[in-house]
C-alpha cells in the first residue's frame, strides 16, 4: 500500500488541496447541480452517492499515491470544483483502463474564467514530476470546453464508445506536450 501526504499546489488564483470532512457539503452541492453533470452522465448525484464518491476520492490517495484535489479559489476561499487523477476501473479495454484517468469538474459560477485550464495544468505538472507515465481521460462527445482543455494538456483521441448509454470520447496522453 502506498501512503502519501496530499500535496497543496498554489497557482496565481487557485489552491489545489486535500479535501477535508468540512468540504463535503460543498462537494455534494456541486455534484447535485444539473449544469455540472450535464456531460457526466446527466443525472445529479444524491447526497449518498456524493458521499460514496467523496470517500472514493480519499481512498485513491491512500491506495495509488494520487487522487483528486479540491479546487479552492484563493480570493474567496470557496471550493469551486475538483481536479486530479484516479483509477476508474471502467472495463473499457486495456488501451484505456491500464492508465490513470484524469478528471476535472467546475461549479457553473467558476466556468469560462480560465480556472479549468489553470487547475488542470497545475495538477498535470505535479503528476509529470511525481508520478509520471501515460494518462487517460473520458469526455462526453458534446463537452467542447473539456475537449479544449484535454487537447491543451496533450491528450489525443483514442476512440468513441458507449458508457452507460452515453457516447463518450476516450483520450490518452503518452507524455506531456512539448513546450510551446
Amino acid at each position: 500500500m502506498i501512503s502519501r501526504a496530499i500535496p497543496t499546489i498554489n497557482t496565481s488564483r487557485l489552491t489545489l488541496r486535500a479535501m477535508s470532512p468540512q468540504d463535503f457539503d460543498r462537494f455534494s452541492e456541486i455534484w447535485a447541480m444539473p449544469e455540472v453533470v450535464a456531460y457526466i452522465g446527466g443525472v445529479p448525484r444524491s447526497r449518498s452517492a456524493s458521499w460514496a464518491s467523496f470517500l472514493r476520492n480519499a481512498g485513491q490517495w491512500q491506495i495509488t499515491g494520487f487522487g483528486q484535489w479540491a479546487i479552492e479559489q484563493r480570493s474567496t476561499k470557496r471550493i469551486i470544483g475538483q481536479v486530479g487523477f484516479f483509477h476508474g476501473c471502467r472495463d473499457l479495454g486495456e488501451d484505456f483502463d491500464t492508465s490513470p484517468e484524469a478528471g476535472w469538474v467546475l461549479a457553473p459560477e467558476a466556468q469560462h474564467q480560465g480556472f479549468g485550464i489553470e487547475a488542470c495544468q497545475a495538477a498535470h505538472e505535479w503528476y509529470d514530476r511525481v508520478v509520471t507515465g501515460p494518462l487517460a481521460c473520458l469526455l462526453s462527445a458534446e463537452n467542447a470546453a473539456s475537449a479544449r482543455i484535454a487537447q491543451h494538456l496533450g491528450y489525443a483521441p483514442l476512440r468513441v464508445c458507449d458508457l452507460d448509454g452515453h457516447a463518450v470520447q476516450l483520450m490518452t496522453r503518452a507524455k506531456p506536450p512539448a513546450p510551446a
